[in-house]
């Protein structure tokens, strides 16, 4: 916190099946609120991960399948590129090129629907690994689609309450905002996420550490849950692609134990990133494994986040920052405590 200026931070623990979570520091350094297990902080690209599982609970509810075409739920992107992706394609960043972000200029879904028609993939579909927010946005407009409910009533609906995340947002109710931290910039401004095309989908959750420990539970199978979700958490854990040392799941990126300190911090460095990189299909998907190191980080311009489980050790770690510092101080950060408490 000190090297960084972090304001506050919230560490949770997953822990021979008990949940512990510590808090450091201020919320908000202009209203001097401390952080408390109740403070909402910005998730960034963790939030793909709950897309991630929206779309698996639509596969198992018989509501679409993950190699099927774009067009069959985007009709309008029928005879394209893009419309002749297979879903997967969305959540393991193998469409062959698609920028991080969605163009500023594109306001509507109109206007994103004319611009994925006019795409041309740059890479081979399925050949290389290009990180970015259009696809995983895109395959969470369909699952919510499919699911005849927009996103937003969808992730609440099916994700959010069944899994029992009490305080846990897209948008942030009147009455939690004061447990909602500020975001600070590199300037020490304060901050939080500005809304956008798709942002929903790939970078809008809110959530406390102690919700994120529950996610990462039942995504170990650690919560008694409904078998229908319950088998949605367990297949956005396929093993679609290797890329490395790393094995890109739906979403989710996971690495063979032990695993050690630098492939972690390469994995979620900025190279793989905002690099295009070779990536080598399992046909078919491999099965998730136990003995795997899982994790995602998330960043928004004010925040920070890293999560991290070993589903066959019960251990989870959640590290969410109210500013947007190094992956690989954060990789760091939890790998160490991994380590400590494994010995």
């Amino acid at each position: 916190m000190e090297k960084n200026q972090i304001p506050g931070i919230a560490v949770g623990l997953v822990l021979q099946g008990q949940t512990y979570v510590f808090n450091y520091g201020m919320a908000s350094v202009e209203g001097q609120r401390r952080v408390t297990d109740a403070t909402i902080f910005e998730i960034g690209s963790v939030s793909k991960t709950f897309t991630a599982t929206l779309t698996t609970y639509a596969e198992a509810t018989g509501k679409l399948e993950l190699s099927d075409m774009v067009a069959n739920y985007l009709p309008e992107l029928a005879d394209t590129d893009f419309g002749r992706l297979q879903l997967y394609h969305l959540g393991t960043h193998t469409t062959g090129g698609l920028p991080l972000q969605v163009p500023d200029e594109i306001q509507t879904e109109e206007q994103l629907m004319s611009y994925f028609r006019a795409w041309k993939p740059p890479y081979k579909t399925g050949a290389v690994r290009t990180y970015a927010n259009p696809s995983i946005g895109t395959l969470g407009l369909i699952a919510a689609r499919s699911l005849h409910q927009d996103f937003g009533a969808a992730m609440s609906h099916e994700i959010f309450q069944p899994l029992g995340l009490e305080s846990t947002y897209l948008s942030v109710p009147s009455e939690k905002l004061s447990s909602y931290a500020f975001g600070y910039t590199k300037d020490k401004v304060p901050v939080r996420v500005n809304p956008g095309m798709l942002s929903n989908e790939a970078y809008g959750v809110k959530t406390t550490a102690r919700d994120l420990t529950r996610f990462l539970k039942a995504n170990m199978g650690m919560l008694q849950l409904g078998s229908t979700l319950q088998t949605a958490l367990k297949n956005t854990r396929k093993g679609y692609f290797k890329v490395g040392d790393m094995t890109q799941d739906l979403i989710w990126e996971e690495y063979a134990l032990p695993v050690d300190l630098q492939v972690l911090q390469h994995g979620n460095s900025a190279a793989l990133i905002y690099n295009p990189t070779p990536v080598v299909a399992q046909v078919p998907p491999s099965s998730p494994r136990p003995d795997v190191w899982v994790n995602k980080t998330g960043s928004t311009n004010g925040f920070g986040a890293y999560v991290a489980f070993v589903p066959s050790k019960h251990f989870g770690i959640v590290v969410l920052a109210n500013k947007n510092y190094p992956n690989e101080e954060r990789v760091e950060i939890a790998h160490k405590i991994f380590e400590a408490l494994s010995r």
